[in-house]
């Protein structure tokens, strides 16, 4: 009898802890559930306003690559300006038919003699049967262009048949085809003339002559 009322009253006191256990369990879920929301509430806010933060960032960003890009841009477009306004104007302009030389004293290929203008024979000098000497000039032929000087009187083909402008030999080649010649007295290329080479007086020599070029 003793035995018997002693297990009743262990599983009614079992029972009664365990129900006080659940009780503070469903107490205390009770109390943890709102702020755990309000945590979840500021995450969510905390991850909002992080992605917020990143798309300004990334917008500034931005805003300063095209600011540069502008103001890049702004930079060359004035460079070009400025080196196009720095290159001399032509005086006189016209086309022509060329022909090659190199006059050096040495007589190979139909040298003539030393230059008329008593400067040395050099890439860069034409020949022209009127220009005054030292008549500054550019020459364009297949998008290519090089600024030389009249330093000779010539051509060796009669300038009465139109061939009005002589160029050394590595300015015939490079306008040519970009080239170099194969020597000072060959160009290394079966053309002999250039049919509508461009020229343009930068500035006139001292001298009389000026004007368009004129047959000898």
């Amino acid at each position: 009898m003793q035995k018997r009322a002693l297990n009743i009253a262990i599983t009614a006191l079992t029972g009664s802890t365990l129900a006080g256990f659940l009780v503070a369990g469903v107490a205390m879920a009770g109390d943890e559930t709102p702020e755990r929301g309000k945590l979840t509430a500021q995450h969510t806010q905390a991850a909002l306003d992080l992605s917020r933060t990143q798309e300004q960032t990334a917008a500034q960003h931005k805003a300063e690559a095209q600011k540069k890009a502008a103001h890049k841009a702004a930079a060359q477009k004035k460079a070009a300006k400025a080196k196009k306004a720095a290159q001399p104007k032509a005086l006189l302009a016209g086309k022509t038919t060329a022909s090659y030389f190199w006059d050096d004293g040495s007589g190979v290929n139909g040298d003539t003699g030393a230059p008329a203008s008593g400067k040395p024979m050099q890439k860069g000098m034409f020949a022209s049967p009127s220009w005054p000497m030292n008549t500054k000039v550019k020459v364009s032929y297949n998008g290519r262009t090089v600024v030389g000087f009249v330093g000779d009187r010539g051509p060796g083909e009669p300038s009465s048949r139109g061939v009005m402008l002589d160029l050394d030999t590595y300015t015939f080649r490079y306008l040519l085809d970009g080239g170099k010649p194969d020597s000072k007295y060959n160009t290394g290329s079966s053309e002999g003339h250039l049919n509508g080479v461009k020229w343009e007086v930068l500035s006139w020599g001292a001298g009389s002559g000026k004007g368009m070029p004129k047959a000898m």
